[in-house]
């Protein structure tokens, strides 16, 4: 597994599981499986109501902690630095563990310069190895970035074929934040990657699948991706994409699927934004 390694020297995987959706009931066996296929890095988040899920499989596992990387998120209902802290400690508990590898800010609203103090002192008491942000579109990276201490080392965006994020990528690589594709296969009912024609076309050169593919390209943008599936035989599949490699040419003509930035959720849509803050603020 290629690591890829964070503005603070830390390593993290460059693929790994992502149990958005996944329900708390099926979670433990979801996060077991993609465990024993090989995962080392777990996305979870507050909001999704399923890290109690993500702790008891990492624990009954025995895999060593230190050899698994996990990320959850503050959800804006604990933004603010008193009720972040909280949240943090909270999150711990039910990961059954006393730290997390990657904690992220989860929506760019909110107090986010109350949660990301809180952030920098669970980072500082070593309760959190790397902080970061998801969702934070360029013009809100670049406010928030001027503005804090410690720099995102992370932006977790929804990020694929169809969604490449150019906009806002030469701007992290100017301050030297990673990016963390969610969505990497389309998200939220989106299945064109997954039955795009000229993906299948270069796949059948390597003997892949489309989606494998899709995962490919982004990972060799650098960019980390965690794909989400409850089959185990699927979580194997989307795994198996370290044994080819995608030519200049295969890589250039997956850029011409590229339609937009926005994502299927835009997250500087107003009444999206009014939604977020009357909903959990």
């Amino acid at each position: 597994m290629k690591d890829v390694v964070l503005n603070n020297g830390v390593r993290m995987p460059i693929l790994g599981y992502g149990v958005f959706q996944v329900s708390p009931e099926e979670c433990e066996r979801c996060v077991s499986d993609a465990l024993n296929v090989g995962y080392r890095l777990i996305d979870t988040a507050q909001a999704y109501f399923n890290e109690e899920g993500v702790g008891r499989a990492i624990k009954k596992s025995g895999i060593k902690r230190e050899d698994i990387f996990l990320v959850t998120k503050v959800w804006i209902s604990n933004s603010g630095e008193e009720k972040a802290a909280k949240s943090i400690d909270e999150s711990l508990r039910k990961l059954q563990t006393d730290h997390i590898d990657l904690l992220l800010i989860h929506q760019p609203y909110g107090d986010v310069f109350g949660t990301w103090r809180a952030m920098e002192n669970a980072y500082r008491d070593g309760k959190v190895r790397a902080i970061g942000v998801s969702n934070f579109q360029e013009a809100r990276y670049y406010d928030f970035h001027h503005y804090v201490d410690v720099k995102p080392m992370l932006n977790q965006l929804q990020c694929n074929a169809l969604i490449q994020q150019r906009g806002i990528e030469p701007l992290l690589a100017e301050t030297g934040c990673g990016m963390m594709a969610w969505g990497p296969l389309g998200g939220q009912g989106v299945d064109d990657i997954i039955k795009s024609e000229l993906l299948a076309k270069i796949g059948s050169k390597y003997g892949k699948t489309a989606s494998q593919v899709a995962l490919r390209w982004l990972t060799q943008r650098g960019i980390v991706a965690i794909p989400k599936s409850t089959h185990k035989e699927r979580m194997a599949q989307n795994l198996d994409i370290f044994d080819f490699e995608l030519t200049a040419e295969d890589m250039a003509q997956i850029a011409t699927m590229n339609q937009h930035d926005t994502g299927t959720v835009n997250f500087t849509d107003m009444n999206f934004v009014k939604y977020l803050i009357e909903t959990y603020g």
